[in-house]
């Protein structure tokens, strides 16, 4: 082989090693300020929750759950936007169709399993025998 001989399939056309535009297409980028406010909201919204469970700020342990789902929501919200970049600019929107896509149908599977569970329960016959004799 001769040294001007590249055979490593390195092969950059007429790019040079400076260049890593690695196909992103004009997609939307954050800036580091908003990985910051991303980052500081998530901080914040991880807080409240452990602050609210840790004080017993609620007599009721189902208004904290219920509080602490809530900025779970806000919170995962506040990921999609600031770190996942989805928007309906991105992509031309398909993004977020396909999360809408998904959102639905973990939504159907998730009410079709309780409901099927919840009916199962319901239809189930008290002390049959083939349970008695075990």
């Amino acid at each position: 082989m001769s040294a001007g001989n590249h055979a490593h399939g390195h092969d950059h056309g007429d790019h040079g090693h400076g260049d890593h535009a690695h196909g992103h297409d004009g997609a939307p980028h954050g800036s580091m300020r908003d990985y910051v406010i991303g980052f500081v909201l998530s901080v914040i919204l991880t807080a409240i929750p452990f602050a609210l469970v840790m004080t017993n700020a609620f007599a009721d342990h189902r208004v904290t759950a219920g509080l602490c789902m809530a900025f779970a929501l806000v919170q995962i919200i506040v990921h999609m936007i600031y770190f996942l970049h989805m928007n309906t600019r991105s992509e031309n929107g398909w993004t977020l169709m396909a999360l809408l896509f998904t959102v639905v149908i973990v939504a159907i599977c998730l009410s079709g399993s309780l409901w099927v569970m919840y009916h199962m329960n319901l239809n189930m016959m008290p002390g049959s025998g083939a349970m008695a004799g075990m």
